[in-house]
């Protein structure tokens, strides 16, 4: 970025590396906190006494509370001026990734995860805000580039930092590591960003927020909970969707009817927008639902130890990074939606290419197969930011920006949900299934080694019987899992039928993710 002069009119202000040092800081901690515990979830399991699907709400948790937040980022960010705004969030998520790492149950996991959520939720947009006030409009290409490839990588390199702490020292650590980087990020920014004058007179859409976060917090409990709780058997489930339903068309009327919401229903007159917004959607199903899946696959069915699978999910993030080098050039020499197609395609490709693996899958396989799947979030990821933004008028790039985010985490939760509990009930489904063929007149249990191994007549033969059947249902399971994702990601190709080629890449503004 220093290589291009700066507009005429532009102030260098002071100390311009390190606060971009620092604001890059913040926003990796909350990029990588979304999925840097996954590969350590078989071990929290253990510590915190609970189940498999349970576990996961370490995830989904964080992802909603950061979701449902997002909304009135920006106002509070204008509110009480953003340095000040950015510093509390800060030290907040750096406070709660330590409570993460001394929790003791389930229960304050969660806790102190929807507490990191909340505050993390306005560390990557006031990241991305200061930044473009850091750097002129011709230099903001590039920075816009360096903090997307923050946003993107970071939940694809999680896992393999995840698990190199967790083998090294304790999963406690992938949440102790905030500790450091978070005080050097406040001290820089304490240090460094110019403080901001705080408008007056600002109003914000309470209504709106509330019931928008009801419909999507009772959402994700329904979700969370319906296998547990037996879906609609349970009147706790039945509540939840209710509440649901409510928050959720409430939060429609709202919108449509109320003077000053906090997103306005004109921005969906926008065909490049409502097709974009469908296609994140998706697209934050499949990145952290796919990623979430993978760590324990190596582990539990695999057989990797815990650093070993977090090595092999780097050529996922490795493809990301390089495809979104490469779209980000070609975006304004090429059509984007042809990008995005091709992007489309080898994300869908490597999705058809996992159903088919086997617990004995071959490293070099895992290997090409997630660097393709990464090479294809990249090339979606980029050229959507430009078509979805290209013919939205300026006045809703900051509501859009914010539905943006929303409906990433809103997918990603979404998704590490829906997988994870079809996981454990497609698990249950196929051990039945298998074991009603394994009765004492099976003659393959009679004879050779079957039968010195899995012996019925004795106890220890039973449990290794039953311990293969379920690693073969578990198999079954993720089969099926990586085949929903599949058919998540082919259709939102039709989308692309629905955009129209913007007439000119404008480089000049790239500042249609900004929240702020």
């Amino acid at each position: 970025m220093a290589q291009m002069p700066a507009s005429p009119e532009f102030q260098i202000p002071p100390h311009r590396k390190l606060i971009t040092v620092c604001t890059m800081i913040a926003t990796l901690m909350q990029a990588l906190d979304s999925t840097i515990a996954n590969v350590a979830l078989p071990y929290m399991q253990g510590s915190l006494s609970t189940t498999s699907d349970q576990v996961t709400w370490v995830l989904t948790s964080y992802i909603v509370a950061a979701a449902i937040m997002t909304a009135p980022v920006g106002w509070l960010s204008a509110r009480y001026g953003r340095k000040t705004f950015f510093v509390a969030c800060l030290a907040g998520f750096t406070v709660a990734s330590m409570l993460c790492g001394v929790a003791q149950s389930l229960t304050q996991m969660v806790m102190f995860r929807l507490l990191q959520g909340i505050f993390g939720a306005a560390l990557v947009p006031l990241s991305q805000a200061t930044l473009l006030d850091l750097y002129p409009v011709e230099q903001r290409g590039s920075a816009m580039a360096m903090w997307g490839m923050g946003v993107m990588v970071g939940p694809i390199l999680g896992p393999t930092l995840g698990g190199y702490l967790t083998d090294v020292y304790d999963w406690r650590w992938v949440f102790f590591i905030n500790l450091p980087f978070g005080i050097l990020a406040i001290a820089g920014l304490i240090l460094f960003l110019k403080k901001d004058e705080k408008p007056k007179g600002l109003g914000f859409d309470w209504t709106g927020f509330l019931v928008l976060s009801m419909g999507i917090g009772a959402l994700q409990l329904v979700l969370d909970r319906g296998e547990q709780q037996d879906w609609f058997a349970s009147w706790e489930i039945i509540i939840e969707l209710g509440l649901a339903l409510l928050g959720l068309y409430l939060f429609t009327v709202h919108v449509w009817l109320a003077e000053k919401p906090f997103i306005s229903p004109r921005i969906f007159a926008d065909v490049n927008f409502t097709s974009g917004f469908a296609l994140m959607f998706a697209i934050g199903m499949v990145l952290l639902a796919s990623s979430a899946l993978l760590a324990p696959y190596l582990q539990t069915l695999g057989g990797y130890p815990v650093r070993q699978a977090g090595l092999l999910m780097v050529p996922r993030g490795l493809g990301t990074m390089f495809a979104m080098m490469f779209a980000g050039r070609l975006t304004a020499k090429a059509d984007p939606r042809l990008l995005m197609l091709f992007g489309i395609s080898a994300l869908a490709f490597s999705m058809w290419e996992m159903t088919s693996w086997t617990p004995d899958v071959q490293p070099f396989t895992l290997a090409w197969v997630t660097a393709v799947q990464g090479f294809g979030l990249g090339f979606v990821f980029i050229p959507l930011q430009v078509v979805a933004f290209a013919t939205l008028p300026a006045e809703f790039r900051t509501d859009g920006t914010a539905l943006f985010s929303l409906v990433r985490n809103v997918g990603s939760a979404i998704g590490v949900s829906v997988t994870s509990f079809m996981l454990a009930q497609n698990t249950q489904v196929m051990h039945s299934q298998i074991a009603e063929t394994l009765t004492g007149f099976n003659r393959m249990l009679q004879t050779g080694g079957a039968y010195l191994i899995w012996n019925t007549a004795i106890a220890h033969g039973r449990a290794a019987l039953n311990g293969e059947v379920t690693r073969q249902a578990l198999a079954i399971a993720y089969v099926d899992d990586f085949m929903l994702m599949f058919w998540v990601t082919l259709p939102t190709a039709f989308l692309l039928l629905l955009m129209r080629r913007p007439k000119q890449v404008v480089k000049a503004e790239p500042g249609h993710a900004v929240l702020d």
